[in-house]
């Protein structure tokens, strides 16, 4: 039997899809790694600035926090077309609108990892002569590494998933793939861009975990004794 009829006959698994469009799958999924990492390092860039500036400044936690729950409620294909008049059609629109919402996880769960040191290891660095931007170097967002990775996690796995909006600009990578493939019902091109997209927020997750358990050696030195 010919493999291709596959094609032919619209299945969902179809090898012969995955060996005739590698190439195009390969260029969709490029594009949404770069939008998805593009767009989670700005908003980290972001966050964490914003973090401090609201601990600096209690007063401005509610209309940072507000703002940017806000923000996060805003339907996709609304924050997209709002944006439009200032980006047009272009990836800045995209990268722009995933920022946006990313924002909201990225700065809570800065701030929650900043107000979970310790008061007396503060003060313990404090005695030792640490100054301000010392101790927040050193001390502070060391310690609260966990918590911010844990936010850089769930952000980036939510951006996966919102960068395939960005197909109704012809920039969401894989959701490309399944918008094109939706008129006509091509079953092994939505599977396969669908599939793509599931394991590549898996992957993204795991790496950044493995990346937090680089940065923070000391968790695992105090689960050790639990874990025997």
């Amino acid at each position: 039997m010919n493999p291709s009829n596959c094609l032919v006959a619209n299945d969902w698994i179809c090898g012969e899809y995955l060996r005739t469009r590698r190439e195009e799958l390969t260029d969709a999924l490029v594009q949404h790694v770069g939008i998805t990492a593009a767009s989670v390092a700005i908003a980290l860039l972001v966050a964490v600035p914003l973090a401090l500036l609201v601990r600096a400044r209690p007063r401005l936690a509610a209309p940072v926090l507000g703002l940017t729950t806000l923000l996060y409620t805003v339907p996709s294909l609304a924050m997209f077309s709002l944006l439009l008049p200032v980006f047009g059609l272009s990836s800045a629109l995209v990268v722009t609108g995933l920022v946006l919402y990313a924002l909201t996880i990225l700065v809570r769960n800065t701030l929650a990892g900043l107000e979970a040191v310790p008061a007396e290891t503060r003060e313990a660095a404090r005695g030792l002569g640490l100054g301000p931007w010392r101790l927040l170097w050193q001390v502070e967002l060391p310690l609260a590494l966990p918590v911010l990775m844990a936010g850089v996690r769930m952000a980036t796995v939510s951006t996966v998933a919102l960068t395939t909006v960005g197909s109704v600009v012809g920039r969401g990578g894989l959701g490309n793939l399944i918008e094109d493939a939706l008129p006509t019902f091509f079953k092994a091109q939505v599977l396969a861009a669908s599939v793509l997209c599931v394991l590549l927020a898996v992957t993204a997750d795991l790496l950044l975990l493995g990346v937090q358990r680089l940065l923070t050696p000391w968790t695992r030195a105090t689960r050790a004794p639990g874990g025997e």
